[in-house]
């Protein structure tokens, strides 16, 4: 039932291909870009696989990269899981930590958090791993396999139980370090790679080229331009996501912005108005690249173009979810060509000039 009450009618192709496999027991390593249901095609048999009647210990650990996804992942495993009495329980670095201990002694089924918060709990004995959780997924993996969480993630990983554990890895992109983690912990994995057939599809790439101290006046005739839904707008620095917000409200346009400098709190509340549509205009550094799951946006700004091309793809893949149309537009300046070359050359894409009139039909 909750399946359905999400508006599932039939499976995507990351849930058609990665469903199956998870039933069985198998560790996945899958390779899907944003928007494609993948957060459902590992919930699910994560669900699935759930015994209610036991209350000690955690059955399904979710180990993702930032608060946000954090946060809306476990809203998804709620949904889904709404008519199965299974118990959900969100826990990241920035929270109090006495509430989470207190949680974890009631009945906690899965565990969706950042590796560090988690493993904090873990090494405090309050969160039980080593018996009872048989299936571990690691979303936006080639993050949790960055330098920064990577030895946090592997320590978690060697507290649960070797011989019925189970793996799933879902990235847009497969860094060595995502490799070398498969080879050591999960060398049979059934690897599923729908990249190919998803990525950009349906958003339509502009550029245009712009001196950097004309790029507010080059914002401002694009809204009076385009006919947006919602949009989201990317800085390359924290600092510049302020003044541009700050910029966009003096223009007289509503406007929120969203950085990792934020309290936790502010983040959530802005998140989570956004996504209700409480405005229509979202600022962001890259904190916000990784995941989240907005579908009314149809419209996305790289008011910095990024530094290379997973972070474009990134970016870019806010705009055209589960066949939404969309258009990127990329504000360059001359030093930005050669990297609009490259991301070009290593995505298969092409970015064309921006024209006079953009069709609507290309993205509402």
């Amino acid at each position: 039932m909750g399946i359905f009450e999400k508006g599932f009618e039939k499976p995507s192709p990351i849930q058609e291909e990665s469903i199956p496999p998870a039933l069985a027991g198998k560790n996945i390593l899958a390779r899907a870009k944003n928007g494609t249901g993948k957060t459902a095609s590992f919930l699910i048999p994560m669900l699935e696989k759930v015994n209610t009647d036991i209350t000690d210990g955690i059955q399904g650990l979710v180990l993702v990269p930032t608060r946000e996804l954090a946060l809306q992942t476990s809203a998804v495993a709620k949904e889904l899981g709404k008519y199965m009495d299974a118990q959900v329980m969100v826990t990241t670095g920035g929270t109090s930590l006495r509430d989470d201990i207190m949680r974890l002694y009631n009945t906690v089924h899965i565990l969706v958090g950042t590796p560090g918060r988690v493993l904090d709990l873990t090494n405090k004995g309050v969160c039980s791993l080593s018996d009872t959780c048989t299936m571990c997924v690691m979303d936006e993996a080639d993050k949790l396999l960055s330098p920064e969480f990577q030895p946090v993630v592997e320590e978690l990983v060697r507290f649960l139980p070797k011989e019925k554990r189970q793996i799933l890895m879902f990235s847009a992109t497969f860094p060595v370090t995502i490799l070398d983690f498969k080879n050591k912990y999960m060398p049979d994995a059934v690897e599923i790679n729908l990249m190919e057939e998803l990525t950009l599809k349906g958003v339509t790439q502009f550029y245009a080229f712009v001196e950097e101290r004309q790029k507010v006046h080059c914002l401002n005739t694009l809204f009076s331009k385009l006919t947006i839904n919602q949009a989201i707008i990317f800085c390359n620095s924290v600092t510049r996501v302020e003044l541009l917000a700050k910029k966009i409200t003096e223009l007289g346009f509503s406007c929120f912005y969203i950085h990792a400098r934020m309290y936790q709190s502010h983040r959530n509340r802005v998140f989570h108005d956004f996504r209700n549509g409480a405005c229509r205009c979202l600022v962001s550094s890259d904190l916000f690249t990784r995941g989240i799951d907005i579908e009314n946006v149809n419209v996305v700004i790289n008011f910095d173009f990024p530094k290379n091309s997973e972070t474009y793809l990134h970016r870019i893949g806010r705009s055209g979810r589960f066949g939404h149309l969309g258009i990127a537009i990329n504000m360059l300046t001359y030093d930005d060509r050669f990297n609009l070359y490259r991301i070009e050359h290593e995505l298969g894409t092409e970015i064309k000039p921006i024209p006079s009139h953009i069709d609507e039909a290309l993205y509402c």
